[in-house]
């Protein structure tokens, strides 16, 4: 399995001889689009910076709503979540999606906004890779992501969603993130298998410069 980061809330997963990609955005955002055919995106709500499906190439499967969908060694689970802390009244609805691969769980929390409860833990399960917004404003900040950690309890941990200098608008910075642990491993892209997943937590800020198109 092989994890880019294009920028944003943005990856794309090799994986199982598909490519998925998650939080689309367009030239709006600051970063270039992907331009190379994919197989599934996930979307996790209806704000531009993360579901311009329109830029994309392949005719990708379109998931963009809570529930199970099964491809071939790929299971894809939505779940229902807010995008602000006061249930959804601020910013709406987000969608968390779960990504079994390779003997694999990866999560992808989209654009959200508050802790998550407890029976949303319990559905998640366990979380080998999760990929965090910590830039806050619209999302997570570095503090809710550090908590959220904690109730997930992955090993990996892909921080996304934060200031860049070519991201078109302002979020906090990934180093108010980073700060908070001793270790931080910088990597072009991730391959990963299962033999590779330990039970030390790992932070991995991915370069989106790398692989971007």
């Amino acid at each position: 399995m092989i994890i880019s980061w294009l920028g944003h809330a943005s990856f794309i997963i090799e994986t199982a001889g598909k490519t998925i990609i998650t939080d689309p955005f367009d030239e709006r955002s600051g970063y270039t689009p992907w331009q190379q055919p994919v197989d599934i995106a996930t979307v996790s709500h209806d704000h531009w910076d993360h579901n311009a499906v329109h830029v994309l190439q392949g005719n990708p499967k379109i998931i963009k709503e809570a529930g199970q969908f099964n491809f071939p060694q790929i299971t894809i689970t939505g779940f229902s979540s807010w995008h602000d802390k006061n249930h959804g009244a601020d910013r709406g609805s987000n969608n968390i999606y779960k990504i079994m691969a390779e003997d694999i769980s990866l999560v992808h929390l989209g654009d959200q906004g508050a802790h998550l409860e407890t029976e949303l833990i319990a559905q998640i399960g366990q979380v080998d890779i999760l990929f965090t917004p910590v830039g806050g404003k619209f999302t997570l900040d570095a503090e809710d992501a550090f908590q959220v950690i904690q109730q997930l309890n992955p090993k990996i941990v892909i921080p996304m969603h934060f200031q860049t200098p070519h991201l078109s608008f302002k979020l906090a910075p990934v180093e108010a993130f980073t700060c908070r642990f001793n270790q931080v491993i910088k990597l072009p892209f991730l391959e990963v298998n299962r033999d590779k997943i330990t039970d030390s937590l790992q932070i991995i800020v991915l370069d989106y410069t790398t692989r971007s198109s």
